[in-house]
């Protein structure tokens, strides 16, 4: 993008604030609730429709049939795979450490980028606010079942990214597009089923756009939500802290995927390491009723008559939470992988699988931890997500709401550029690859989709938390409509590649760097 260009987009955004913030916080917000609520309804009654009730059965809680998809096939990738999420596991430290690397690989970025660009998307702050908002509402138990999403969501993982890299394009500057647009469009062609392949892949790449745009709202609500909540004099400001951050996210986002993976690979080990080391401290202050926790959350996950619905309810509840944080089955980290230097698309997709460990067993189970250790998983305060949080860890550390400001920024802002990427690369497959050279060169509809998405980020900052979340869940999770459908479709090619890398890593084919 020429520099003129940049400031450009930049600029439009200075008279942003005036019209927004000549109007109050809560004027602001009627209006995008009124906007949004009726679009909420109508998807849930589409997306989130539930089979069983449909059929009669009771089962004591909604039981989404989007959800019980990803449940399903995370089960059945598992076992197709041969639980390469176990097998895989050793191998997939010693390619992220480098060990493996050559010279004459094809990509733009090293896998650690490609691993540090997808986890910033997916730890983000659904590991902070959407944990928050499982626990209180499914109970502890929900704990055991985000962890259970996250170990079959290894193997779902696994698959879509090997995918993405086998159906990468790489054009003549060598910059790659990839993504499931790409391997549904070209792995459906190559199979004989060319028009499910371009249905699934238009639809999934319209899908991924409302994602983006919806999680770039829902990221910047609940960083100013944890900003304004310890500074309440913030408040009136909110839409110019949307505008700020929305300025933070151009910058990067404009240079493309190599200035996205020099951040995140700086941003998100310091932030994990931030978020974990304090709810690490928690755990170890408590470390005596460790035994007592543990009983309170296997118990109420498999308790009957749990408050919320029984055991299906809270495992919905989790399962839902666990899904919405590592992604899995959605597609999406496919889109971060693909550029990865690598030649086997396997060990990528061994890679990738290190992701839902990382963002749901270990991070998010953190978050629970320190909720359930605190006492307030039963929200009494009647918090919303990062608030309630952030009241958790301050039953501790009094001061602790000012390194979570810092924290959640973080969680944020590495989160809206990944994903604003995934949008844009969305938006490349649809719009911007099909134009001719000449408008391509001036890069206006692309630079008008990047403003989109940026605004996004300001009309977040002064939504409302669940009307937000809810029109976030029914993208998202749509995603995996489109995608682990084709995935299913591509399932025994992929196993075929993992046999026979798996064989030439036994044999010696390929040999450590160190």
């Amino acid at each position: 993008m020429k520099r003129k260009h940049s400031i450009l987009l930049l600029v439009f955004f200075i008279f942003i604030p005036a019209s927004t913030c000549g109007q109050g916080p809560g004027d602001i917000s009627d209006k995008i609730n009124q906007a949004f609520e009726p679009l909420v309804a109508f998807l849930d009654r589409v997306f989130f429709w539930d089979p069983f009730n449909a059929l009669g059965i009771d089962l004591g809680a909604r039981v989404p049939l989007i959800v019980l998809w990803v449940i399903v096939t995370g089960l059945w990738f598992t076992f197709k795979m041969g639980f390469i999420n176990i097998r895989g596991f050793k191998h997939s430290i010693d390619l992220i450490l480098g060990r493996y690397n050559r010279p004459d690989e094809k990509g733009q970025v090293t896998h650690f980028q490609a691993l540090t660009t997808a986890l910033s998307a997916t730890v983000g702050l659904g590991n902070i606010a959407g944990v928050a908002i499982a626990i209180s509402v499914g109970g502890p138990g929900a704990t055991f079942w985000m962890i259970v999403a996250g170990f079959f969501g290894m193997s779902l993982k696994f698959t879509e990214c090997t995918l993405g890299v086998k159906y990468r394009r790489i054009d003549q500057h060598g910059k790659v597009s990839g993504g499931p647009m790409y391997y549904l469009e070209e792995g459906l062609r190559r199979m004989g089923f060319t028009a499910i392949g371009k249905v699934l892949a238009v639809t999934y790449a319209l899908v991924i756009i409302g994602a983006t745009m919806g999680g770039n709202m829902f990221q910047s609500n609940q960083a100013v939500a944890q900003l304004t909540g310890v500074v309440p004099q913030l408040e009136k400001f909110s839409p110019i802290i949307g505008l700020v951050i929305s300025i933070l996210v151009g910058l990067v986002v404009i240079g493309g995927i190599r200035s996205i993976g020099n951040v995140t690979k700086r941003i998100v080990p310091f932030m994990a390491l931030l978020y974990v080391g304090a709810s690490v401290i928690i755990i170890f202050i408590n470390i005596n009723h460790v035994g007592e926790v543990m009983r309170l959350i296997l118990t109420n996950a498999f308790e009957i008559q749990s408050i919320k619905g029984g055991i299906i309810g809270v495992l919905i509840t989790g399962y839902r939470r666990g899904a919405f944080s590592n992604e899995a089955g959605l597609g999406t980290s496919s889109i971060a992988h693909a550029p990865a230097r690598t030649n086997e698309p396997v060990n990528e997709g061994i890679v990738a699988l290190m992701e839902p460990f990382i963002d749901t067993v270990i991070i998010c189970t953190m978050t629970s931890l320190v909720l359930i250790f605190s006492g307030l998983y039963n929200n009494p305060g009647g918090l919303e997500g990062t608030q309630l949080t952030s009241a958790a860890f301050e039953t501790v550390f009094p001061w602790f709401p000012y390194v979570l400001i810092a924290a959640i920024f973080f969680f944020a802002y590495s989160t809206m550029i990944s994903w604003s990427y995934y949008g844009i690369q969305s938006f490349d497959f649809l719009i911007g690859n099909r134009l001719d050279d000449r408008f391509k060169k001036s890069n206006w509809a692309r630079n008008g989709f990047i403003f989109i998405l940026l605004l996004c980020v300001i009309i977040g900052a002064s939504s409302q938390l669940m009307v937000v979340i809810n029109f976030l869940d029914m993208m998202m999770l749509t995603m995996a409509f489109p995608n682990i459908l084709g995935l299913i479709f591509m399932s025994s090619e992929v196993r075929k590649d993992l046999n026979l890398y798996l064989q030439k890593l036994r044999t010696g084919h390929f040999q450590k760097n160190y």
